[in-house]
Order: C-alpha cells, then structure tokens, then sequence
C-alpha cells in the first residue's frame, strides 16, 4: 500500500526540483550582496571587551569580600533549575495520564509573549527551556544589578548590552526550538523557511550588504498617497528645509499661525500618518494655520552644517518666513524630539538678541537636560563612541542606518527579534503598518551635527547649564520666557520623562506639564477618535528633585491630550480672521505638500 503523506505536506519528488532552484537563485543573491557590504568598523558593532573585563573584575572582587551574597545568587539559581526541572517533569506525568484541557492551556501560558504558543506550556522540552531561560534571564539582571563599585555610566551600559545578549538568545529565535516555526514548515513542506529566506535576502539587499529587519510592507505606503496627505503647498525652499503651509479647513482661523519644527533625524510625517491619526491634520481642523518645516535628507556635501545653521537657516528663518507671509510679528511654534532642543536654542538665541517672535512653545518629548538621557546612550560610549567618530568623518555624514538600529534596539524584542521570528522563522510578509513604515524612512545626520550633539549635548549638557553657544554667544535657558506647554510620554526609552521636565523647568516662562501614557511616538501621535492611552496633569509647579511628588499629586484623565493643548494654545493665538490660501503674492507656492524632501531616501 502506498504510504499517505500528513495533510499539507508535499513529496520530496514532488517539492524540491523548484524549491532547489529558488533556494540557489537566494543564494546567488546573498553572496552578491554581500559582496558588495561597504567596511564595517568593528568599534560599531559591540561595547567592546574592556565594559565586560572591567564588569568582571568588579565582580570577582564582590565575591572576593561578600561570599556569602555570591553563594546566595548561585543557590537560587540552582534552586530555580531543579523547579524548572521537575515542573517539566509534572507536565510530562499530567500529558501521558489525561493530556491537556483547553482550558488549563490558557490558564497556564506566561505573560510574555514571545511564549505564547501552547507548545510551551503543553511539551515538556519546551517547558523546561522556556523556564530555564527566564530564570537565566533573571539571575543575569540581578548579578548586573548587584555589582557594587562599578563606574555608573558603565552600570548603564552593562545592563543595557547583557539585556541585549540575553533577549538575543531567546528560544524563541531559533529555529529548532520555535514550535510555531516547525509547525508552519511542516504543514508548508518547508516553503515557509524558504519564504524566510528570501525576506532575509531581501533585507541584506535592501541595506547594501549590511542586516536590518523590514518593519512594514514597503509597498503597502507611498509618501504624499496614502501618507502625508494633509492638504497644502511648500510656500519656501532653501538648502536645508522646505516650508509646507496647510490648507485651511474652516472658514475662520487664530490670527497667529503655528510653526512645527519637528526633528532631522526621522521625517515629520509622523505627526501626519493617514489622516485619521493626522496631528497636523487635527491642528488645522481646530482653526490654526499650520506651517511644518521638512528636513532635507543630507548627503555628505553637508559635511559642515553645524547646530548653528540649524538654528539660522533653519528654525530663524522658518519663523521669519511665517511671520512675513503672514503679515504676524509672533508665531506659536512646536518643536518635538530633537525638533525641540533646536527651538528651545532658537528661543535662547533670539531672547539674547531682543528677538521676540515667538509668543508661545509646545515641546513634544524634549531633552534639554542630558544629565540622564536615557538608553540611547549604551551606544555613545567608549569604543562604540570611538566608531562613530570614525565613521562620521570618513563619509560626512551619520548614515541613518546606525541611528535606526540603535532605535530599534531600544526595543529588541518588538521592532527586532519579534519581527525577525516572523519574516525568516514563519515566512511572512511584514505588516501594512504606517507607524512602521515610517520607523523604517530613516534620515542621514551632517557630520560637524552629529558631532556637536554628542559632544556638547549629550556628553558635557552645556545647554542645560548655560555654556552652549550659537554664533559664538553663549545661550541660557533662563532667558526663556515665553509660556510653554512641555508633553512628554511615561514610558520614553530616549527622552525620559524625568529628564525631559527637568529642562523645561529652567525656562523662566509660564510652564505647563502634561505626562502621556506610552512611548516616545505613541504617547504624542494619539488622537481624540482613538481613545486609547490617558495623560496626567498637575497645576503644582514641577520640581527636578521631587518629579515623584509631582506625579503623585497629578490628575489621571482618560483619552488623548490634544484638546487640553488646543485650548491652551487658543489663549496665544489672537482673534478669528478669515482663512488663509497658501502662499502669498511674493511667495507663491512652489509644489504641492509634502514636497520633495521628505521624499528623498537615506
């Protein structure tokens, strides 16, 4: 009798001739581009071995004067290990004498997602590696944790890399101990593994040699089609930004227009996906009109932009143009990320010079304190510093591949390893995703820039204490005095909330605090219609010292903040006027929004 084939599997005879060819064709193109990956310098690719000696030695002489404490890390350990153990072996007893209900399944999966098939709770092998790898997991954190006499900057890094190391080798992704992974290859004949390949290949070929996961289907999205698509004109041009002015959507607007300045080193789209999660889109409906600045992508001929024209030939003159095409002598401006640590200096410098052209300033997820920046940091030092100097100076600019990947790493599990699983273990195609598809748009940094911001920012905090100079005269903060809005998320991996009040409370203006719920992007980009999330607000004024109390005394509200800005921003914008066409006789439109920069790849 011919033997029968489980369902959904194909013959070897039947499978493989094409599979083969597909398979060597992958290979062709792997080798080719390979082939063609630029020089990698090696400083880039790790801390470097002296974070981990210096760990280890701090460690050894931890043991050396506290055995006991050390004694106590390994008895848990172990203790853990034979819990894990023998819980295997109960699941095997259970599986062979009833097997398992449905109900128990679910009852018993872990909270962590990445183990949420039942084959974790349901085979013991897999019981047992799941287990063992969390308890892994938290002994490595605790010894990190418990090191005593390690430099803090390094204690930073270390938990940062060991966490790195640790989610990198979850079970989960590998191939031969992912149950959905060999489920999903056995009921394809293997085409799913094959599918994964190709992604791979795809994402090598994608980034010139070099790997980095594809978040989102990079045919599900194009620029000014179905994103970006708030109607309007770019209104000006110069070397480093267009100025786009939307068109209105009510038949009266403020008298005062609003200035975005989002930040250079992703594109301001974010703030307008699609437009039912559009926050300029929303602006412009609540009767302001609306100017965003976009970014040029530089090449290595911006090899000497500094901050400085940044600030000039940026903000200043974004604020310039507004005012003239306007016919206002004050514009409300917004300034996010890195966006607002330009508009915060921009405010500085024009308060030095008597400047008053900005009546108020909202910033989104702000540092100006770098005191405590967060994570992103584990990359600015020692050798990994060293590397990006190095590579900065050899091609004139920072490549927005090593920014993206160090974002990205922020959060390994979700914009790494959980979507690597699913391209090359399963075989799937990314998602039609905007947020993520904008995540994977990145941008190129100017080389004296991006040295500036490492080093006068992040590394000596001169803006915070008052010795960041532009043009050559120092600014301070405290000649601010302009009312602000500051709105920063709770759980910012790259502003942390903390940090990011703690400047604005060295501005010397009316402040206004309001924490959101969730991340650096979804905090900010949470409209009405989603109901989603909740922020808090505290009319006390915010203390660097307590920001504990502030939090404390603050009032939860559910729902998006955007309406309490709104109403906080029609105080600044003057009366109604009839709404304004873009462009203006002098200045006439030049294209359509949203221009040709944003358009332009890294």
């Amino acid at each position: 009798m011919e033997k029968k084939h489980p369902p959904h599997t194909i013959t070897y005879g039947q499978f493989a001739p094409e599979n083969i060819e597909r398979y060597q064709s992958l290979i062709k193109r792997l080798v080719s581009a390979l082939a063609n990956r630029p020089v990698t310098n090696q400083k880039l690719e790790s801390p470097g071995f002296d974070l981990y000696f210096s760990a280890f030695q701090v460690w050894m002489k931890n043991c050396a004067e506290n055995p006991e404490k050390a004694f106590e890390q390994q008895v848990s350990f172990w203790r853990d290990t034979a819990s894990n153990y023998f819980g295997a072996q109960q699941t095997a007893y259970e599986a062979t004498l009833k097997g398992f209900s449905d109900e128990q399944k679910t009852n018993l999966r872990p909270k962590d997602r990445r183990f949420s098939s039942p084959y974790w709770e349901k085979n013991p092998w897999l019981k047992f590696l799941r287990d063992q790898y969390l308890t892994t997991a938290q002994a490595a954190a605790e010894i990190v944790a418990s090191l005593e006499n390690l430099d803090e900057k390094d204690r930073k890094r270390l938990e940062f890399f060991s966490r790195q190391i640790v989610d990198m080798f979850a079970p989960t992704n590998f191939f031969a101990s992912n149950p959905e992974a060999i489920k999903k290859a056995y009921e394809t004949g293997g085409s799913s593994l094959l599918d994964g390949f190709e992604n791979f290949v795809r994402d090598i070929e994608a980034n010139k040699g070099r790997h980095a996961v594809t978040l989102a289907d990079p045919d599900a999205f194009e620029v000014g089609i179905n994103l970006a698509t708030t109607k309007g004109k770019v209104v000006f041009r110069n070397r480093m930004f267009e100025l786009i002015q939307y068109s209105p959507t009510t038949k009266m607007v403020y008298e005062r227009p609003l200035v975005i300045i989002p930040p250079w080193i992703n594109k301001f789209y974010i703030l307008d996906l699609k437009e039912q999660n559009s926050f300029i889109r929303y602006a412009v409906d609540a009767g302001f009109t609306v100017f965003v600045v976009s970014w040029i992508n530089p090449d290595s001929s911006y090899r000497d932009t500094g901050f400085d024209d940044y600030v000039h030939e940026g903000a200043v003159k974004a604020v310039d143009m507004v005012c003239t095409m306007t016919d206002q002598d004050q514009v409300n401006a917004i300034g996010y990320c890195i966006g607002g640590t330009l508009l915060a200096t921009t405010l500085a410098s024009m308060a030095k010079g008597n400047r008053r052209m900005v009546a108020s300033a909202t910033f989104f997820t702000t540092l100006l304190d770098f005191e405590e920046p967060g994570e992103i940091t584990a990359f600015f030092g020692g050798e990994m510093l060293e590397g990006l100097k190095e590579e900065i100076d050899r091609e004139g600019y920072l490549d927005a591949y090593f920014m993206a990947r160090a974002f990205s790493y922020l959060r390994a599990n979700d914009l790494v390893y959980g979507p690597g699983v699913k391209s090359y273990l399963l075989g799937e195609k990314p998602p039609a995703f905007d947020l993520l598809y904008w995540n994977g748009d990145s941008t190129n940094l100017p080389a004296r820039m991006a040295h500036e911001y490492l080093e006068r920012l992040y590394h000596q905090n001169q803006l915070v204490k008052g010795t960041f100079s532009v043009s050559g005269k120092t600014v301070s903060l405290e000649d601010i005095e302009v009312p602000v809005t500051a709105v920063a998320t709770r759980t910012d991996h790259i502003a942390p909330w903390i940090s990011s009040f703690s400047g604005i409370s060295k501005m010397s203006g009316d402040n206004q605090y309001i924490l959101s719920d969730s991340g650096h992007i979804a905090g900010i980009v949470n409209p009405p219609a989603a109901k989603k999330y909740c922020y808090w607000l505290n009319d006390a004024e915010f203390n660097p010292a307590e920001p504990m109390q502030w939090f404390n005394g603050a009032e939860q509200h559910a729902g998006s903040w955007w309406p309490v800005w709104a109403d906080w921003l029609a105080n600044y914008s003057g009366e109604k006027i009839k709404a304004r066409k873009p462009g203006t006789k002098e200045h006439p439109p030049l294209t359509d929004a949203p221009g040709n920069y944003v358009k332009a790849k890294a």
